[in-house]
């Protein structure tokens, strides 16, 4: 019995230092400022990032009782908007705003997909260059089906165009005749339906949506299969930054949960989907693409 109380007494100060491991690890993130920290902050966006978000808001909450991180999630809310206005405390983005701070917490891989049933599973980048700036037409031109290509491009405000376009060296060159869609769901639909198209979204959306069961395959880019690993160690070079906007000078809440977000504690949470900022390399950028002359392969 005395071994009996022993091991209970080890086992309930081992969750005690591993919680206060933890609540410590997050107190240092944020600073001693944050001691007593009680209010409010609410996070504005419409992307994939959602479900980190919320994690994150969940830990921080955790850590400090009396705050609460309040979320306006909508495809329709303009999210730099709320928070220039001062609606909210912090927008999600992939790209940077004039006028307001920006934190960057992760990266996230930028899938292409085309519908299961087209052969193609593999280009290079510089095959995808060409087909989203409009210089290549039909699959037949890369081995694929004598069919037209059709590009479905995403929104200007989608918060993966920017980092596709840039990662390609296309910024603006899209053709204006592609069709426009709206959101990881209503791409993954999209080319789910349609044998000839092709289109891009967040890497974690497609490969989720690929384990699911969509009728999708996630092209394998130069060689190199996307994923986690090849994101992280920088070999597949389609990428995206995951920015916190916010005003130069935020409330108490909202400073200490960027602050917190971008700490060593944060990274737990986000190497499942995400890549921390800082990790990959700069060796799978796609900036070195040279413009295409003629069919390449």
């Amino acid at each position: 019995m005395i071994h009996t109380h022993h091991s209970r007494f080890n086992f309930v100060l081992a969750c005690f230092v591993t919680v206060t491991v933890v609540t410590l690890s997050i107190f240092a993130a944020v600073g001693p400022a944050a001691a007593g920290l009680t209010g409010r902050a609410l996070v504005a966006g419409y992307g994939p990032e959602l479900p980190l978000l919320q994690d994150l808001g969940k830990a921080f909450e955790k850590a400090y009782p009396g705050t609460a991180i309040d979320f306006e999630w909508d495809k329709n809310v303009k999210v730099v908007d709320l928070v220039q206005s001062g609606t909210a405390d912090i927008a999600v983005t992939d790209h940077l705003v004039t006028g307001l701070h920006a934190s960057q917490i992760a990266w996230d891989g930028v899938a292409v997909i085309v519908n299961f049933a087209n052969p193609i599973r593999e280009l290079t980048s510089r095959q995808l260059k060409a087909i989203f700036g409009g210089q290549m037409m039909r699959w037949s031109e890369v081995d694929g089906a004598n069919e037209k290509i059709e590009i479905l491009d995403r929104a200007p405000e989608d918060n993966v165009k920017a980092g596709f376009e840039a990662s390609l060296g296309i910024t603006n060159q899209i053709p204006p005749s592609a069709i426009v869609v709206r959101t990881d769901q209503k791409a993954l639909r999209a080319v789910s339906g349609k044998r000839s198209a092709i289109t891009y979204l967040s890497l974690a959306a497609a490969l989720r949506a690929q384990e699911d069961g969509i009728p999708i395959q996630v092209l394998t880019l130069d060689g190199v299969e996307p994923g986690q690993p090849t994101l992280q160690n920088g070999t597949y070079g389609l990428r995206r930054p995951i920015y916190l906007l916010s005003q130069e000078k935020p409330g108490s809440v909202a400073e200490s949960f960027l602050a917190f977000a971008q700490s060593a504690e944060a990274e737990q949470y986000m190497k499942s989907v995400y890549i921390p900022t800082g990790n990959p390399s700069d060796l799978g950028r796609l900036d070195h693409v040279q413009p295409l002359t003629g069919k390449q392969s």
